[in-house]
Parts: structure tokens; C-alpha cells; sequence
């Protein structure tokens, strides 16, 4: 096992910093909490101590702050930003597997990786998501139908609880099955052993076509996606009548060495992610609007290929496009916006038309929609993931009557046994939980035996009694 040189110089005292206004990647509800930021397991652990005294308003962990909505604030409490233990201890190059700080990024996973032909398992749509994170969202990908979540591969992890304790969690047993997206409530990730997957090089074969509509979508995925490591599609939901649904398929796998160009195989492991002048503080409200949205589909819809094979792409470009533009989630202006995201299985198809029809009617202006189908559900039991279809869209939060569109929204996916993902939820009505999450008594019962005092604690928790 090597060790990373560049992540083993001692940790610093811990900073405090005055109380602030903390909010998600989505940029709504901001709460004031304590932000502090251990540079050791014995601070994080001392904190964790002193977390379940009397008035106190409790932690939550929280990484790089790609959550969308309040599973990182903690109103009036403490938030404790882990990216200062941020080491990777150690690689197995030949095994594939990353023994890590939960603090480190998926980015610098790839840095360190990529040039031993080593990638990792599982990736949303940013790499700027940490380890720890990864884990307590259990995050899923362009390739959940053939790989899963990420914390299928994750082999052990250690877990700060609420006793101040560190205990070694390995995977299959229950407290691993509740932290596994379990939003950072059973205790504070500080290491994880990761299983990664073998490349030959930093590029990925990508086929593209477009689909005319949402039935012509689904037949698609539902024909071919087994052909493919990784599926995606963009979904244009401004298009009525017959265009509604209308899409952009985007399926890949790595590229072999033998596929890339003659000059790219001199390095073929090189990973150099590109850059674009970051989004402006200050953003006109009202930018992201209908007509604004609705020409970007058309161009993007138009100019994608109706049928494209085996185009050789950066890692960068298939999957973390948004990642090239630092702040991008400013564009939005000063009242953010809403990351709604739903699952609903196998069979409830008729449901997932009937609410792209409602949000195409009621003309959401989302330039940032995609629809993926999900496999074999993981054993996390909060864990997102059911096999079906799952549909993820950004919307404006000061669009007028949105609260109350998606509480309907909520209502039809809890009827069609679908559920929302916790990770980029801020407004979700606690009484469909138990419907969307049927081991949540389990998960609370658990919590309580574990954190009786409540140290772990967050906005998301205490609006949804979790």
C-alpha cells in the first residue's frame, strides 16, 4: 500500500469561526450555525463529546457543500466542515482499492488515481463531493443500473458516534446499512476503504442520439441501456404535445487505449480538467426564465446528433460539465433554486408521464433536467435508489406557486411508490416520508440507541423527524 506524500504533513489546530449564515448548493433557506473545522479525529472527537450537553443544538458533518437543500445546516447548532482531513493514506495499485480521509474530494481521488489506471466506482454529476459525503448520500451515477451506489464499493469506513467513540464499520452490517445514506445522522465518517475501478485511460467513448419523445426515450433505455456502463439523458421539459419528453441520449464507457488518438496515448492517464471564468456574484433574478430556457433546449436539442458513435471524450466533459464553471449554481441569481429529484419503479411508468406532463404544462423553466433508469436497489435503508426511473430537475425557487406544485408532485410519487432524494430535498412534507422510506422506523430506532441526547443533528433532520 503507498501512501500520498502530499496529504501526510500534520494537522493544524482546529479554526472556529463566528456564527454565519450557512445554506445548500441550492442557495435557499439560510440558517446561522458555528462553523468549525477539526484538523484531527481527536478535535472532530472532543467536539462530538461536548455535542450532547444540555441547550446545545448538536453537529452535522458537511463536506463541500454540494447539497442541495438542508442536509448541511444545523440551525443555531454546529457545522463541522471535514475537509481538512483530507489525506489518502493509502493505494493498493494492484488490488484497486483507497484507503482515505472521509474529507478528501472525489477530484483529488481522480488526481491521485487516474495516473495509477485506477478510477472511482461511482460519480454524480460534480467530482467536488467528498468521500464522507459520497457515503452519507450515497450518491449514484450515470451507471447505477449496472454498478449501483457508491457505497456498494465501499468495503469498511470509520465511524465517529455520538459516544465520542471511533468504531470500524464494515459493509453488510447495520449500522453501515443506516449510514449508507443516512445524511450524516448516525455518526461522522472519518476514513473509508474503497473499491475502485480499472481504466486503460482519462477519455470515454461516447454515443449520442436523440429521442423524440418520452416514449421513444424510454423504449430506447429500456432496449439498449444494458449495452452501456454509463446512460443519461437530457430531457427538454418546456416541449408539449407530441415533442413532450423529447431528449438527448448520452451513453459511454471508458475508452480502451487502442481507441483514443495516436497523440493521447502518449499519456493516457493524463487528467487536466479545463476551466471557465467563474459565474458572477450578482446574477439579474428573473435570467433563468421561460423564454431564456426554452431557446437553450431548443439549440441544445437541435444540435445534438441524431445519431452519433464511439466520439472520444475527456472524463471531464461526459461527466462533470457544470464542473467548468466554478459558482455555476449562482446563475440562478439571488433566490437560488429548487434540485427536485424522484424515483418511481418499474411499472409506474404512467406516473412518470403523467408528472412530465404536469411540469411540461405548467411550463418549469429547467434547462438542467435529466432522466436515468436505476438498477438493483442498494442496502442502504435510506439509501435513494429503487429500480425504475429517476428524474432530476432544477427549478427556480421564486417561481410563483412552486411550493405547492411540488407538494403535489410529492403526493402522485409517494402514490406511485416512488420517493425523493434526501440529498437535494429542502421543502419535503414529513408525513410521506414513512411511504417513500419504509425502514425509516428502523433508521430512527437505531438513532435513538445510538445518540440518545441528539449530537447529530440538522435542518433536515428536525423538519423531518428523522
Amino acid at each position: 500500500m503507498a501512501a500520498d506524500p502530499a496529504r501526510t504533513t500534520a494537522p493544524a489546530p482546529s479554526v472556529v469561526l463566528d456564527t454565519v449564515p450557512v445554506t445548500g448548493w441550492g442557495r435557499t433557506a439560510p440558517t446561522a450555525a458555528r462553523i468549525v473545522r477539526p484538523r484531527s479525529y481527536a478535535e472532530a472527537a472532543a467536539l462530538v463529546r461536548a455535542g450532547g450537553t444540555p441547550g446545545h443544538r448538536g453537529h452535522i458533518a458537511r463536506g463541500l457543500g454540494r447539497a442541495y437543500g438542508d442536509a448541511a445546516q444545523n440551525a443555531g447548532g454546529s457545522v463541522l466542515d471535514m475537509t481538512g482531513l483530507d489525506r489518502v493514506h493509502a493505494i493498493d495499485a494492484s488490488g484497486g482499492t483507497v484507503l482515505c480521509d472521509a474529507g478528501v474530494s472525489l477530484h483529488h481521488l481522480m488526481e491521485v488515481l487516474l495516473p495509477l489506471g485506477w478510477f472511482v466506482p461511482v460519480t454524480p454529476g460534480t467530482r467536488y463531493v467528498t468521500v464522507g459525503g459520497a457515503i452519507g448520500a450515497d450518491i449514484h451515477g450515470k451507471n447505477h443500473h449496472v454498478s449501483g451506489s457508491f457505497s456498494r464499493h465501499v468495503l469498511a469506513l470509520e465511524l465517529l458516534t455520538a459516544d465520542g467513540e471511533v468504531r470500524i464499520v464494515e459493509r453488510g452490517s447495520e449500522l453501515f446499512d443506516a449510514t449508507a445514506g443516512g445524511m450524516g445522522l448516525t455518526g461522522i465518517i472519518l476514513t473509508a476503504t474503497v473499491q475502485l475501478l480499472p481504466v486503460e485511460t482519462s477519455f470515454m467513448s461516447v454515443d449520442t442520439e436523440r429521442a423524440s419523445d418520452l416514449d421513444d426515450l424510454m423504449a430506447r433505455l429500456t432496449a439498449t441501456d444494458d449495452r452501456y456502463r454509463y446512460s443519461v439523458a437530457w430531457i427538454d421539459l418546456l416541449a408539449r404535445g407530441t415533442s413532450m419528453g423529447r431528449s438527448v441520449l448520452t451513453r459511454g464507457d471508458h475508452a480502451p487505449l487502442d481507441a483514443v488518438p495516436p497523440r493521447a496515448r502518449r499519456a493516457p492517464l493524463t487528467f487536466r480538467p479545463g476551466q471557465l471564468p467563474a459565474a458572477p456574484a450578482f446574477v439579474p433574478e428573473g435570467l433563468l426564465g421561460r423564454t431564456t430556457v426554452g431557446l437553450f433546449n431548443e439549440l441544445w436539442y437541435r444540435k445534438a446528433p441524431a445519431s452519433r458513435v464511439g466520439q472520444i471524450q475527456k472524463l471531464s466533459t461526459f461527466f462533470h460539465p457544470l464542473d467548468g464553471v466554478p459558482h455555476w449554481n449562482r446563475v440562478y441569481g439571488r433566490g437560488g433554486f429548487v434540485q427536485y429529484q424522484f424515483v418511481v419503479g418499474h411499472g409506474k411508468e404512467e406516473a412518470l408521464r403523467h408528472i412530465v406532463q404536469r411540469i411540461s404544462e405548467r411550463r418549469c423553466p429547467s434547462f438542467l433536467a435529466v432522466l436515468k433508469r436505476f438498477g438493483d436497489g442498494d442496502p442502504g435503508w435510506l439509501s435513494f435508489p429503487v429500480p425504475g426511473w429517476t428524474l432530476a430537475l432544477d427549478i427556480p425557487a421564486n417561481l410563483p406557486g412552486l411550493g405547492s406544485f411540488l407538494d403535489e408532485l410529492d403526493e402522485e410519487v409517494a402514490a406511485a411508490g416512488g420517493r425523493i432524494y434526501l440529498a437535494k430535498d429542502s421543502r419535503l412534507r414529513p408525513e410521506l416520508l414513512s411511504a417513500m422510506y419504509p425502514r425509516l422506523d428502523e433508521f430512527r430506532a437505531l438513532r435513538e440507541r445510538l445518540d440518545p441526547h441528539g449530537v447529530f443533528r440538522s435542518d433536515l433532520s428536525r423538519r423531518l423527524g428523522l
